[in-house]
C-alpha cells in the first residue's frame, strides 16, 4: 500500500523532542490520534486525541480503517509488548507505518549496563508473577514491565517469599532518560518493606538479578514435593520416563486423562506445550488448578469423566496420557474420535490394566515396558530396599 492510513508511533517521556522527523510528520498529518492520556499529553495533540477504551480494545481504531489518517501512540517499541501486534493481526501488511522508539527494556538495560540478549525481558501487565518461576536461577537477570506501582510491591514480596529476597532490585519510573526518570534500588526484601509506605509511581519497570534462592529444576521428574497432591501422583522416576515416552514438542497439545495431580501435564507444558487435564475427583481437580497456577502453565482443567469429555473438546491432541481409569472402551473412544496422527502413553498399575495393555500390545504393536524401582528405607538401625509397585507402560502411535 503506497499510502498507509495508520501510523504506529513509539513515544517516551521526552515527548515530541524524542520523535524522529518522519514520526513527527506522520503525527502532524493524522486527523485522529489514539493513546493513553499520558501519551496524548506528551504528544500535545489536543482535540485530535482519543484515549484508549478501558479495557483496552482496538475496535475504535479499526472503525476508521481507510476513512481517516490515524496515529496510535504507544510506549517505546510498538511491536515489543506494545499495541502494534494487536492492531496488525487485523490488518494487511502495508496498511501501517511503524515508528519505534527505544523500548523501556533498552533504556533500563543501558542504565544498568546489561546486555539485552542475556536478560529476560518480559511484560507482566496482565500475566501472573508465577510466569517467572521456570526462569528463576542464580544470577539470572530480568527486566519486567509492570502494571502499576502496587505491582512493584507485589513483585518484591513474591521474590522474597520464593527465597530470592537477597536479589538486587531496581525500580524505574518514567524510563526514558529524561528529567522525569526515577530509579530506586535495594534488595527485594528491603524494597518489599519500603514500598508499603512509599510506593513508586507508574509507569514502572523492574529489573532484578536473582540471588540466594534455589534455581528451578529444568528436566522432567521433579520432586513430588513440588506439586500439590493427595498421594495420587505419578512418582518422579516414572514421570521422567513417561515424559520421555510422550516426547513433548513446543506448541503440541496433551490430553491428560485421569490426571490425578496434573504433574505429567504440568511438566509437559513446562516443555513448551499446552494441555487439557481431565479428572473426576473434585479435590484432585483443585490440586491440578493449584499446580497450573503455581507454574503459570497453559492448561485447561476439566472436572468430569474422560469418555464424556472426548467428544466435547474441540482441540485434538498430539499426545494422550492415561494414568488412571484406562479400559478398552476408553481406547475405542479415542480411536473413533481422533483423526490426526497422535501418540498414546498408558501407565498401568493394577493386574487388570496390565493384562489389557499386554493384549493391546499384542494386537496393535507399539512398545511395552515394565518400570520397577526400589528406594532405600530404614530397617531398624540399618536400611533395606523397599520395592514400589511395578508399572506397565504401553506406548503406541496412531498413524
Amino acid at each position: 500500500m503506497a499510502n498507509p492510513w495508520l501510523s504506529i508511533i513509539g513515544i517516551h517521556p521526552s515527548g515530541l523532542d524524542g520523535l524522529s522527523a518522519v514520526a513527527r510528520r506522520d503525527l502532524d498529518d493524522a486527523s485522529v490520534v489514539f493513546g493513553s492520556p499520558r501519551h496524548l499529553a506528551l504528544a500535545e495533540v489536543g482535540a485530535r486525541g482519543h484515549a484508549w477504551p478501558i479495557p483496552f480494545d482496538v475496535v475504535p481504531v479499526l472503525a476508521l480503517r481507510q476513512r481517516e489518517r490515524v496515529a496510535v501512540l504507544v510506549s517505546g517499541d510498538p511491536f515489543h509488548y506494545g499495541a502494534g501486534a494487536s492492531l496488525a493481526r487485523h490488518l494487511e501488511v502495508g496498511e501501517w507505518r511503524n515508528h519505534p522508539a527505544p523500548s523501556t527494556f533498552a533504556w533500563v538495560a543501558g542504565e544498568l549496563g546489561w546486555s539485552q540478549e542475556n536478560t529476560h525481558c518480559l511484560g507482566l501487565h496482565a500475566r501472573p508473577l508465577q510466569t517467572l518461576t521456570p526462569l528463576l536461577a542464580e544470577g539470572a537477570r530480568f527486566i519486567c514491565l509492570l502494571r502499576d506501582g502496587a505491582a512493584a510491591q507485589e513483585l518484591a514480596a513474591w521474590l522474597s517469599a520464593q527465597g530470592w529476597g537477597a536479589s538486587p532490585l531496581w525500580l524505574v519510573s518514567q524510563a526514558g532518560g529524561g528529567a522525569q526518570q526515577n530509579m530506586r534500588s535495594g534488595t527485594a526484601q528491603e524494597l518489599h518493606k519500603q514500598l508499603l509506605s512509599d510506593p513508586v509511581e507508574a509507569p514502572v519497570a523492574a529489573a532484578f538479578e536473582t540471588r540466594g534462592g534455589q534455581g528451578f529444576v529444568r528436566v522432567p521428574g521433579r520432586s513430588i514435593d513440588t506439586f500439590a497432591h493427595d498421594g495420587q501422583i505419578t512418582k518422579s522416576p516414572v514421570r521422567a520416563m513417561t515424559l520421555a515416552a510422550l516426547a513433548p514438542r513446543a506448541g503440541e497439545c496433551l490430553w491428560d486423562l485421569g490426571a490425578g495431580s496434573g504433574s505429567v501435564s504440568t511438566e509437559w507444558c513446562l516443555a513448551g506445550g499446552t494441555a487439557v487435564c481431565v479428572e473426576q475427583n473434585a479435590a484432585r481437580v483443585a490440586n491440578i488448578r493449584q499446580n497450573v497456577e503455581r507454574f503459570a502453565v497453559n492448561a485447561d482443567v476439566v472436572h468430569g469423566d474422560s469418555r464424556a469429555m472426548i467428544s466435547s473438546v474441540k482441540q485434538e491432541p498430539h499426545a494422550v496420557f492415561v494414568g488412571g481409569g484406562f479400559d478398552r472402551e476408553l481406547f475405542a473412544a479415542l480411536c473413533a474420535r481422533l483423526t490426526s496422527p497422535w501418540r498414546l502413553v498408558v501407565n498401568g498399575v493394577t493386574l487388570e490394566t496390565q493384562a489389557l495393555l499386554m493384549e493391546l500390545h499384542r494386537v496393535y504393536g507399539g512398545q511395552l515396558h515394565q518400570l520397577q524401582w526400589s528406594e532405600a528405607v530404614p530397617l531398624g538401625s540399618m536400611q533395606a530396599w523397599s520395592a514400589a509397585r511395578p508399572v506397565v507402560q504401553w506406548i503406541w502411535h496412531a498413524a
